[in-house]
């Protein structure tokens, strides 16, 4: 199975908990570190998830992932909250995001430029819209190596 596989089908799995508790999730990913693999699922909800939350879907995903038996590695399972400096991937993390301040790095730069940071002001499937020491600049996805909420200390 492959990995795209194995995170949609988590998905699917998890998403009845997350759904029946009025959490929200936020991503699921399965990736190699070293010797071992993680499942990590993120989830939140309205003033933020709490160590409970994280356990209470844990035990439950842990039950449906034992019935279904799908992944061959031997896994290391998280359930976390989405944390500061979260990557902003879906629709849906631009949209909770729009207003925040996000750093931007690029594939190439612009205006002799890689990293911006800036408000979030928009976006649409194609582009970005941040608005950077008072001026709007609009980016193509697709040009975006990474964007996540800064953080401020």
């Amino acid at each position: 199975m492959k990995r795209t596989e194995i995170v949609d089908k988590v998905e699917e799995l998890v998403t009845p908990i997350i759904d029946e508790n009025d959490f929200e999730l936020v991503d699921v990913e399965y990736v190699k570190e070293g010797a071992n693999w993680y499942l990590r699922v993120y989830a939140d909800k309205d003033g933020g998830i709490t160590i409970d939350d994280c356990v209470l879907i844990s035990r439950a995903l842990e039950v449906k992932l034992d019935e279904e038996d799908f992944i061959q590695d031997a896994y290391i399972l998280e359930v976390s909250s989405p944390g500061l400096g979260r990557q902003l991937k879906k629709d849906k993390d631009f949209k909770r995001s729009l207003g925040e301040k996000v750093e931007c790095k690029l594939f190439k730069a612009i205006n002799k430029q890689k990293e911006f940071e800036g408000i979030l002001k928009d976006f649409t499937e194609e582009t970005i819209t941040l608005e950077v020491d008072e001026t709007e600049l609009i980016i193509n996805r697709k040009e975006i190596a990474m964007i996540r909420l800064a953080i401020d200390f």
